[in-house]
């Protein structure tokens, strides 16, 4: 698996890398991770994401350099963090993408599943990881290419992303150990997370919006539940300087007695996106109920439905993951 993708890179000149229209902090590192290791081989690069990297990412040294714009004249594309093709609607929709990702070779890298449902022919990477930026580092590593300061910087972020900094369950210690090489190869983690803290950093106009948010909170099953609705309207006001959702999530799921927290948020379209954060390894059960997917702890999905129709819906899902939760632990 790991040779026919070096192989397939190798035989590569131009590159076209490409991020799902859910870009975080895995799917950019990881992105600019490869840009940086095959521009050294002396490849030609582009990053392509259907959405604009949100802000609170930014402080992602090349955050900048992902464009909108399909290079259609590159002669691999390479997908990062998602074999989903839902997660890619935004992509193919793109002009001249989905005709380039039926005709050209394509390699697919990503850690969330060994499955993949993309309507195109493709080579999947796939491997039981925390991150995607640790299937790069194997990749790299496995290939003799050279890695750098920057290169490693960027490996470093995407584990830390997807991991919590190392505090997740699903970390093993392969992912220690790779996060030690990375800092060995010259990234530093305190420098990542004083930019990072600096870029968290809000006006008072959000800390008063997180306020009207938390107030609004809903408890289901018991307070297992805890659920977010964040409309159009605010998503529109607010967004631009902050994911609405970010910012309460993972207080939802500290709150006692609650297993699993929800925020869906609703567009103009119709479209609905929630996004899951768990306690217990319930995340990607609830996301899959509605064809999404993720991590055990963290996932997310999206949906073409009234949010009314949804609440009992994933009332339903919610009910039944973490009841199998629950069960498991019992029976462990």
């Amino acid at each position: 698996m790991y040779q026919e993708a070096i192989d397939l890179i190798n035989n590569a000149q131009n590159i076209i890398i490409i991020q799902a229209e859910n870009p975080d902090g895995d799917s950019l590192g990881s992105a600019l991770a490869l840009e940086e290791i095959l521009g050294d081989k002396g490849k030609k690069i582009s990053l392509h994401c259907p959405v604009e990297i949100p802000k609170y990412m930014h402080y992602i040294n090349g955050w900048d350099r992902v464009s909108g714009d399909f290079d259609a004249t590159a002669d691999l594309a390479i997908i990062v963090d998602t074999a989903a093709n839902v997660l890619l609607t935004k992509v193919l929709e793109t002009a001249g993408a989905r005709h380039f990702l039926e005709t050209h070779p394509v390699l697919t890298i990503d850690h969330h599943a060994t499955k993949s449902d993309l309507s195109f022919k493709h080579l999947l990477l796939s491997e039981n990881t925390i991150a995607t930026g640790e299937i790069i580092y194997e990749l790299a590593t496995k290939a003799a290419w050279f890695i750098n300061k920057q290169a490693a910087e960027n490996m470093l972020i995407a584990i830390m992303s997807d991991s919590l900094g190392l505090t997740v369950q699903g970390v093993l210690p392969q992912t220690f150990f790779i996060a030690g090489k990375l800092t060995e190869l010259g990234a530093k983690n305190s420098e990542i997370e004083l930019r990072r803290r600096e870029s968290m950093k809000k006006s008072a106009e959000i800390l008063k919006y997180k306020g009207v948010l938390l107030e609004r909170i809903e408890y289901f099953l018991d307070g297992k539940l805890a659920f977010i609705h964040i409309p159009w309207e605010e998503i529109k006001t607010y967004s631009d300087q902050y994911n609405p959702s970010v910012l309460v999530l993972d207080e939802m799921r500290l709150v006692e007695g609650v297993e699993v927290g929800v925020a869906i948020k609703t567009y103009p379209d119709g479209k609905l996106t929630g996004k899951i954060r768990s306690n217990l390894p319930a995340s990607a059960d609830i996301a899959g109920f509605f064809g999404g997917g993720g991590h055990d702890y963290a996932a997310g999905f999206r949906v073409y439905e009234s949010i009314d129709t949804i609440i009992p819906e994933l009332l339903t899902a919610a009910d039944k993951a973490i009841k199998e939760c629950e069960n498991d632990i019992k029976a462990s």
